[in-house]
């Protein structure tokens, strides 16, 4: 078989070939079909760095078909269409463990390979949405409009009446972010996003904004998230990969809250079973953020795009047929 890999040296995507898997007793064995490159860890922490990574942390959303089951592993079976937490690999072998839903879902037959490969960002979507505690009538500014950032939108969107200001410096973004459902979008590289959201806001700021920046631009990014927030509003960190300090003004961020991440994984089961419904009902509309398709041998040039085109670029998917 044949996967992507990231051997020393920066820019250095290769596809090599490896014998196949054998799985333990614990594990199921997935034959590929898509898989999602996810351009902030991807390639901010593996694509730009000189070291060779492990082709293990090479890829984190695939969708494909159950080939083989290991003899204690139950609800599983062959031919199980199937979203895993996996790197770009033809075949994979992942351990179901005690919460399978952690790394691998069942797929019903509304939710495409494509659209399955979106499963763990909506996931996340979901869960750092519900963590926000949003509520019919709050304003909430999403910072950044990249795959997280889309995910998060329309997640906060299908989960009250909220009112949704997205905010991205480049244009495409903006205008996708209205076609999926954002009441605003303010162009960052065109207007002061600050001001554009106090006035949207009667001078108020918004109850909760939420950072999914990360990467270049994001301590300017972060530090505007400040000034966006109103009095008691909440600042969520989920952005990462900025290669320095964040900006946190202690001034700013008196009588405000800032909370990062996942706050509790024991409904992580619950926010992937909204996740898998989200996708297929099209409340997250993966095939709307789907820019490119490249097959996984072209993988280079996948990569590629992402950095150095990235305003050309949404989600871009590897093709294993």
């Amino acid at each position: 078989m044949e996967r992507v890999a990231k051997p020393a040296g920066e820019y250095n995507i290769v596809i090599e070939e490896v014998d196949i898997p054998k799985i333990s007793d614990t594990e199921v064995l997935i034959k590929a079909e898509r898989t999602l490159i996810m351009s902030g860890a991807e390639i901010r922490r593996r694509y730009i760095r000189p070291e060779a990574i492990a082709p293990s942390f090479m890829g984190f959303s695939l969708a494909g078909k159950v080939v083989e089951v290991g003899a204690k592993v139950t609800g599983f079976s062959p031919g199980d269409r199937v979203a895993a937490s996996a790197p770009h690999s033809e075949y994979v072998a992942v351990e179901v463990g005690e919460h399978p839903s952690e790394v691998i879902v069942r797929l019903p037959p509304k939710v495409s390979a494509e659209a399955a490969t979106f499963w763990p960002l909506a996931t996340g979507g979901v869960m750092w949405m519900r963590e926000t505690e949003a509520r019919d009538g709050d304003t909430v500014v999403i910072l950044g409009q990249g795959l997280v950032g889309s995910c998060c939108m329309q997640a906060v969107k299908a989960q009250a009446r909220i009112r949704v200001i997205a905010v991205d410096t480049l244009a495409p973004r903006c205008k996708l972010a209205r076609e999926l459902g954002a009441d605003e979008a303010v162009n960052a590289a065109e207007e002061d996003p600050v001001a554009a959201v106090k006035r949207l806001t009667g001078g108020e700021g918004a109850e909760v904004v939420v950072y999914a920046v990360g990467g270049r631009g994001g301590g300017k990014a972060f530090a505007q998230g400040q000034d966006m927030l109103k009095r008691g509003g909440l600042l969520k960190l989920i952005g990462i990969y900025e290669d320095e300090p964040l900006p946190l003004d202690s001034g700013k961020i008196q009588g405000r809250r800032l909370q990062g991440g996942y706050q509790d994984m024991s409904k992580r089961p619950e926010g992937s079973a909204r996740a898998i419904q989200l996708l297929a009902d099209g409340k997250i509309n993966a095939a709307r953020m789907i820019s490119h398709r490249f097959p996984f041998q072209e993988a280079a040039a996948a990569f590629d795009l992402l950095y150095n085109r990235l305003s050309e670029a949404m989600g871009v998917i590897l093709v294993f047929e």
